[in-house]
């Protein structure tokens, strides 16, 4: 685990509908976030607004059961596959994805 952290604490995690394929959202896990996800097969991450460890969809329902994690090639990315539960949004707007304002 420790060759995804070689470049930095906080690494950017792509987050990807497993049924759509849809980029759901963005996040950053650090080692132990990833280290929990793979424990208990629901995406964590690290907050770095609130300098936390946070469960998605803990306090909403809407919470990510990962089926398949990759890391890209230089191994400081990774792409999560998840299945969407509760009312499946996963934006804390309430939208289905964060990528929902088209710029062009």
């Amino acid at each position: 685990m420790d060759k995804y952290f070689a470049k930095s604490e906080l690494i950017p995690a792509v987050v990807q509908d497993a049924e759509t394929n849809a980029v759901l959202m963005v996040a950053y896990m650090n080692k132990e976030s990833l280290q929990k996800s793979l424990e208990t097969g629901f995406t964590w991450f690290w907050s770095r607004s609130r300098n936390e460890l946070w469960n998605k969809g803990a306090s909403s329902g809407n919470l990510q059961k990962i089926v398949e994690i990759y890391s890209d090639c230089d191994d400081d990315t990774l792409l999560i596959k998840v299945i969407q539960q509760g009312e499946k949004v996963a934006c804390h707007t309430g939208n289905y994805s964060c990528f929902y304002t088209k710029i062009m």
